[in-house]
């Protein structure tokens, strides 16, 4: 695997979802003249769209057992979903091109984690390349911003086009490489899907964690979604210390993934998971009291490693109690948009409670904690012990 094509490959997958995802709306009202309404239900179809794409796609890459065709593929989308977007007229054939182009477009990064795992990559290298894509999306949406302040918003979607067009070259690079290598050993002989192989967890056991997955990708996209509304609203402060705290967060969330990596070696994945966990809930329950600026800052360091090990250690996880990559890892991806459709009940029904805003957080916490407690059964029943990386190589 090409040390200097991978982190490359991550980075621009990166940086296409960090100017697509944040400029979206901005585009769907200002080129096609969207109201709130349409934007809520553009980008609720488009989720859907990219929902079924997630685990069509990655379950024909299992058969084929080839990721980097479709990851190009994924690349070739993007830049023709550009020049739809780009020369759309209308709300409704932009909505029919974000669903039918977009929603399979976005799954190129599945493939790119999927090529890894089955390449016989290791936890740590999984880690350190999703770190990769944090750093993208630190840089992403203030680029974005700049590029749709400066030029408008129809420059946002060239500069997709060419974050694309960079995409396919370095996809059709590492599949020119991975054609010319001669040996056998990294084509998956340890971790290719194979119905030989029994997965080390039991269905209940893989059950369990999606749904904790899922209560934990809910609580996290509520915090983020929520943060510059109770900044301002409830703890009284200017907006803009909602956005530091964000940048904050984007900025410690890489050197948690790169330690959380390295201790991955050494520790089960659902025991790293646990601490991630009690550190969320450590974090929902300090915004739940918080009042002083510095304070929310120092709370980001919860909040990195609770991201660090739902986005870093959690896709490994996928990875090894489902023994095919393309699906592990599109089923993964889904518990983040599960996730984020969970979160809208939980700001509606916490600030309903007597606590205000801050029950979003305490409605966090105990969630987080219920979480926890389903990952915790999930280690118990029946064949749940995942192998440490370096075990799971052992022959024998």
């Amino acid at each position: 695997m090409n040390r200097t094509l991978v982190p490359a490959s991550a980075l621009l997958w990166g940086l296409q979802m960090a100017f697509l995802s944040p400029a979206l709306a901005l585009i769907l009202v200002n080129l096609y003249g969207a109201s709130t309404s349409d934007v809520g239900w553009v980008l609720g179809i488009y989720n859907i769209g990219g929902f079924v794409a997630s685990l069509v796609i990655p379950a024909y890459a299992d058969t084929k057992r080839d990721y980097l065709s479709p990851m190009l593929a994924c690349g070739a989308m993007t830049l023709l979903l550009a020049v739809i977007l780009a020369f759309a007229t209308t709300l409704p054939l932009a909505t029919i091109a974000l669903v039918v182009v977009g929603g399979p477009a976005g799954v190129g990064s599945s493939m790119l984690f999927a090529h890894l795992r089955h390449s016989g990559a290791g936890t740590s290298t999984i880690v350190n390349t999703r770190a990769v894509v944090s750093v993208a999306w630190v840089a992403g949406p203030p680029l974005a911003t700049f590029i749709i302040g400066w030029l408008g918003n129809p420059a946002i979607l060239l500069a997709i086009a060419a974050v694309a067009v960079l995409n396919m070259a370095t996809t059709w690079a590492m599949i020119r490489k991975n054609r010319a290598s001669t040996q056998e050993p990294e084509d998956g002989t340890a971790d290719a899907p194979s119905a030989a192989h029994e997965s080390p967890v039991s269905r209940t056991g893989i059950v369990l964690v999606t749904a904790a997955f899922i209560l934990l990708q809910a609580t996290n996209a509520t915090a983020m979604t929520i943060m510059t509304v109770y900044v301002g609203e409830t703890m009284r402060l200017d907006v803009l210390w909602a956005g530091v705290a964000l940048g904050a967060a984007a900025a410690l969330e890489v050197p948690a993934l790169l330690i959380i990596g390295r201790l991955s070696n050494r520790f089960a994945h659902l025991s790293l998971i646990a601490t991630s966990c009690v550190a969320g809930i450590a974090y929902y329950v300090g915004l739940a009291f918080v009042t002083e600026p510095i304070m929310l800052l120092a709370l980001q360091l919860l909040n990195a490693w609770s991201f660090a090990g739902i986005a870093g250690v959690g896709l490994p996880l996928f990875q090894q109690m489902i023994p095919r990559p393309g699906l592990s890892t599109g089923l993964y991806m889904n518990t983040r948009r599960v996730g984020a459709i969970v979160s809208g009940p939980i700001i509606a029904l916490g600030s309903a409670t007597a606590f205000g805003q801050r029950g979003i957080f305490v409605a966090s916490a105990v969630l987080t904690t219920v979480g926890l407690a389903v990952i915790a059964v999930a280690g118990r029943n029946g064949r749940t012990r995942i192998p440490l990386d370096h075990e799971a190589r052992l022959p024998g």
